[in-house]
């Protein structure tokens, strides 16, 4: 398969009920994807608290408290790009420990291409996280 590298998404925010949890939970579950917390924004008059995600030092994802209520499904889906099949298994442990559920076990999704390997979890907010890796064995 060719490479998938080479995003032109510079960063992405999503919103969420309680960043103290989302915080807890991303950085379990995106710890084994090399992504850490970089940044946290507290909420200031005209500013939402927020907290990024990314590898150091670019953030690139951001998750952003809001005072409303969120109705996500399977249908809101992120996923990120693993280096390698071991990756994405560690990646749904850890997300499994922090409190996601499995929608899709770590496997081949030959639906997508036959090397397309992921793992598809539920975060505690119901977003559909995935991990991804686009390699052979």
């Amino acid at each position: 398969m060719s490479s998938f590298e080479g995003s032109r998404i510079d960063h992405l925010n999503l919103p969420v009920t309680d960043l103290a949890r989302a915080t807890a939970f991303h950085t379990a579950a995106l710890a084994p994807l090399g992504i850490e917390p970089l940044i946290t924004v507290p909420a200031t008059p005209g500013q939402k608290a927020m907290q990024a995600f990314g590898v150091h030092p670019k953030p690139f994802f951001w998750v952003v408290e809001v005072d409303r209520e969120l109705a996500y499904d399977e249908d809101t889906h992120l996923a990120f790009t693993a280096p390698d099949h071991a990756t994405v298994d560690a990646f749904h442990a850890a997300a499994l420990a922090a409190g996601a559920v499995t929608l899709r076990a770590p496997g081949l999704q030959p639906e997508y291409h036959a090397d397309y390997y992921g793992a598809f979890v539920a975060t505690p907010d119901g977003v559909n996280l995935e991990a991804v890796c686009h390699r052979a064995g």
